[in-house]
């Protein structure tokens, strides 16, 4: 069955729509993952002489195992938002006499699988090798070894738990950040000393060898939870069951002043306050808008005007970048539905584009304060804001005409690239890093004014243009209308 259910989802993978377009994506996970194996096999090869060097006079066995606690706050961190319990289609083997429970077995099993158990090993075997080349017992270090796997596989299922828990909360992350938080926080103001305890735990084991059988323990627990938690979602109307919630409106009214898109705004903003997907939006507001903070009391970056402009396009133009890469895939669930009505595309277009606008404006409004930090960054962020409106709106209308991707608004927004693409990259370099290198080269050569003034008068040139470049844009739309069509009516 087992066999079948691989055959099943390589077919399912190979013959979609989806796979051929995300060639590029998938070749830079590739070269991301041979990146991290790198780095994880360099510093399991260089772990052992470097504890040494930093700790002469102690056990570097006992000095690593005293860190693993900081290594267990990181890994589950990092598989929070990366980390997603691999899924079949299940629905279609749910009319069939296939056991529930088999289904279940095959998903978790799979996800012990996952490169992120596989990406510790470069680092665990390698180290657990130049220990024993160092004179340790051969039969320690591979129990040692065994522990560590096993610790992994907790932190994995461990993982899947606190998803389950996220899933049911308004913001998807505060979960996590609470759990790593307080438990770093009680480590750190030694309240409970949760490495030493770790560490201590790890130490017992490669004393007592039969003490492996409580990690085991933990893990069979931990899977039979996560087991019990799937075999209740596993059933044919599992969607069709939702929670009562008390219906909220919202007064829209005011967008009424903006004529014949105000439809279309409203169905936006009714998108952005309502799906889980389309929130983070909102939610990256508060912090494109403490972006400048990271660097403006920064001594370093105080002589570092060139880079301002960086700084000030995202401050202003964060809910552009973050809602705008995924324009028109906000709507692909109902895209088909949407195209069939009586739809100007110029009217759909022009909401969007006014939608994002007046988000610039709002974020420069408030990054005014800024000023106290100096008047060249007040300056660069007006600059940064007319090149947003001017340059960057159109630039993101036009590379949503490339967008092949579906979203699914009911998945949680932390680090969930579903809907990225190549053109989501691509798009980053007259996004980004054009006007900074404009800004930086003319900065650099001539003076800070003229670099201000050139980056103005771009922006107020795609301003000037606005019209001519909308129907562009629009002409570009209509003639991929029916492959976005077609493109968003496949299963991711």
């Amino acid at each position: 069955m087992i066999k079948r259910f691989l055959n099943l989802e390589w077919k399912q993978y190979f013959r979609s729509s989806y796979w051929q377009k995300s060639i590029l994506l998938n070749i830079l996970l590739v070269f991301f993952a041979l990146y991290f194996v790198a780095i994880f096999l360099g510093m399991g090869i260089a772990m052992y002489p470097l504890l040494k060097k930093l700790y002469p006079t102690e056990d570097p066995l006992l000095v690593f195992n005293g860190f693993l606690f900081f290594w267990v706050l990181g890994d589950l961190f990092m598989r929070f938002f990366f980390q997603k319990l691999p899924v079949m289609s299940v629905k279609p083997l749910l009319t069939l006499p296939i056991k529930r429970g088999t289904v279940v077995n095959y998903v978790l099993g799979k996800s012990a699988a996952s490169f992120f158990n596989f990406l510790p090993l470069f680092a665990i075997i390698p180290f657990g090798i130049m220990l024993i080349a160092n004179g340790y017992n051969v039969s320690t270090i591979l129990i040692w070894m065994l522990t560590l796997i096993v610790l992994t596989l907790i932190i994995n299922f461990l993982n899947f738990i606190i998803e389950s828990v996220s899933a049911e909360t308004e913001v998807s992350f505060l979960p996590i950040i609470i759990i790593v938080g307080a438990l770093y926080g009680l480590n750190h103001f030694e309240i409970i000393s949760f490495s030493s305890l770790l560490g201590d735990s790890i130490n017992a084991v490669m004393n007592n060898p039969v003490l492996v059988l409580i990690p085991f323990a933990i893990l069979v627990i931990l899977y039979y939870f996560n087991y019990k938690g799937l075999y209740k979602k596993l059933y044919l109307d599992n969607s069709l069951k939702t929670k009562a919630k008390e219906a909220r409106s919202t007064n829209l009214e005011w967008t009424k002043k903006f004529g014949d898109i105000a439809p279309f705004l409203q169905l936006d903003l009714k998108l952005i306050t309502r799906s889980k997907r389309a929130k983070s939006s909102l939610w990256m507001l508060g912090l494109g808008l403490l972006y400048g903070l990271f660097f403006y009391p920064n001594p370093v970056y105080a002589d570092k005007t060139y880079f301002f402009i960086f700084i000030g396009i995202f401050v202003t133009g964060i809910f552009l970048i973050n809602f705008g890469q995924f324009i028109p895939a906000w709507d692909s669930g109902y895209y088909k539905l949407l195209m069939s009505q009586n739809v100007k595309y110029e009217k759909y277009l022009k909401s969007k584009f006014t939608l994002m606008v007046m988000s610039v404006i709002i974020m420069f409004v408030l990054s005014i304060p800024y000023v106290y930090f100096g008047w060249k960054i007040l300056l660069a962020h007006f600059a940064a804001a007319i090149y947003n409106i001017g340059v960057n709106s159109h630039v993101m209308l036009f590379g949503g005409s490339f967008n092949r991707k579906k979203i699914e608004l009911d998945q949680k927004a932390a680090f969930n690239f579903q809907g990225t693409g190549a053109v989501q990259w691509i798009i980053g370099i007259p996004l980004m890093v054009l006007p900074m290198i404009i800004f930086a080269t003319l900065n650099y050569f001539v003076n800070f004014e003229v670099a201000i003034a050139v980056i103005i008068v771009l922006g107020l040139i795609g301003i000037a243009f606005h019209q001519k470049i909308m129907k562009f844009i629009t002409k570009k739309y209509q003639d991929t209308k029916y492959k976005m069509i077609d493109a968003f009516g496949q299963d991711n």
